[in-house]
Formats: C-alpha cells, sequence, structure tokens
C-alpha cells in the first residue's frame, strides 16, 4: 500500500498575506530623530557656533557616519572640532544625545501589538553606531525590538531597496507578510515598490487607526 502525502505546502490566501512582522524607523516613529536641524540649531547657540558652516559640514559627512564608515569622533572632528573650541569633544557628544526623546505612546502601542499578535518585530534605520547604541540602551529598546537592521551595522543607507532585501532575508519573513511603518515618505513608496505594506507615520492616533485597518488593534 502506498502513502497518501496531501498539500503539505499548501496555504490559504490569509495565510498568505497575514502579518507576522512590523518594520519600524526609530528616528520619528519610536525617539525624536536624534540629530536633526533643530538639535543642530540647539547646539549652534549653546555652543556659539557658526551654523552654517556646522551644516555644510554635517551634510559633507552625515551619510558617511550612519553607514558605518566614521566613528561618531571622526565625525565631530570634521564638524565640530575642526578648529579649537572652548568646550570639550565630551560636553557636546552629551548635548548631541541628549536631544533624543521618547515617544511613549507609540512604544507602547507597538509593545501591545508585538504582544497581541506574537509579531517579530524590527527596526530598519538610518543611524551612526554610537548614536544609534545609545538610544537603544537609555529607552531600552531591546525589549520590544527582535533585529535591528541599522544601517551603522549593515553598510546600508534607505533609501537604497537593498537593506529592505537584507531586512526581509534577515528576519526570514515575505514581503506580503510585513507592515512598515516610517515617516519619511520617499522611504515608504521604496518599500511599497517591494511589496510592504507601510503606515506613513505622521502622528499616534493616524498610524494606531492604520494599523486596526491591518487588523492590528493596539487599544488596551
Amino acid at each position: 500500500m502506498g502513502t497518501v502525502i496531501g498539500p503539505m505546502n499548501h496555504h490559504s490566501k490569509d495565510e498568505d498575506t497575514a502579518i507576522t512582522c512590523l518594520f519600524l524607523d526609530i528616528g520619528g516613529v519610536l525617539l525624536t530623530d536624534g540629530w536633526d536641524r533643530h538639535g543642530r540649531e540647539r547646539a549652534a547657540v549653546h555652543f556659539n557656533l557658526d551654523l552654517a558652516d556646522m551644516e555644510d559640514r554635517h551634510h559633507l559627512t552625515w551619510d558617511t557616519y550612519q553607514e558605518g564608515k566614521l566613528t561618531l569622533s571622526d565625525y565631530l572632528g570634521w564638524v565640530v572640532f575642526h578648529e579649537k573650541r572652548r568646550f570639550t569633544a565630551a560636553e557636546f557628544q552629551q548635548f548631541m544625545f541628549a536631544q533624543s526623546k521618547p515617544y511613549p505612546e507609540m512604544i507602547a502601542l507597538i509593545a501591545r501589538i508585538k504582544l497581541r499578535y506574537g509579531l517579530k518585530i524590527a527596526v530598519v534605520s538610518n543611524e551612526g553606531r554610537e548614536l544609534n547604541v545609545y538610544r537603544i540602551n537609555t529607552f531600552k529598546l531591546g525589549g520590544l525590538v527582535d533585529l535591528f537592521i541599522s544601517s551603522c551595522f549593515v553598510r546600508l543607507l534607505k533609501p537604497d531597496a537593498k537593506i529592505f532585501r537584507l531586512a526581509l532575508d534577515i528576519t526570514q519573513v515575505h514581503a506580503n507578510n510585513v507592515v512598515y511603518i516610517e515617516n519619511t515618505a520617499m522611504f515608504v513608496q521604496v518599500a511599497e515598490g517591494l511589496g510592504l505594506r507601510s503606515v506613513l507615520h505622521t502622528d499616534f492616533e493616524s498610524t494606531a487607526a492604520k494599523l486596526a485597518s491591518f487588523g492590528l488593534q493596539g487599544e488596551i
């Protein structure tokens, strides 16, 4: 007698599109941006710096730092300490790190959804190493996030589609099973071009409503 083997690999359409993983940006979604224009403006006032010169130097070096090819010390050396200052690099770095603040409602929402639906959570973020590590540790993101596909670790920067493909490979999920939450419209478009359902995050209420429309209810 032969053994009858059923269609072991058969999946329903609902299973094929079930959400099993969230991809998240950090800056602008879970936390404030780590070192945005407003933070640099505050630094220029606080330390009496030439903002225009600092901005020019920042834009020449920032992507290289975020891609893990410069240390924070290198970045600050080129952007701030290319001339003698009355303050130390440690003082400036402390000010820089202090610009990071949490969005408690968003962190709590993601935590509830993760617990309720058993989701895998992966960060896909452009951040420099020292700032990224500080933010992960300070705001205890390691307790919420399963995987950090940070630009400084993987040497890829959004909007390069390769960082999203790498995130799919590392998480071992299909694009159909992911929702991506991001506050930059271009990055949302790149992700959607790869088949990821996405939320352009502007505020807590609209993101919670959009997640609910995907079947992810985050209410207490």
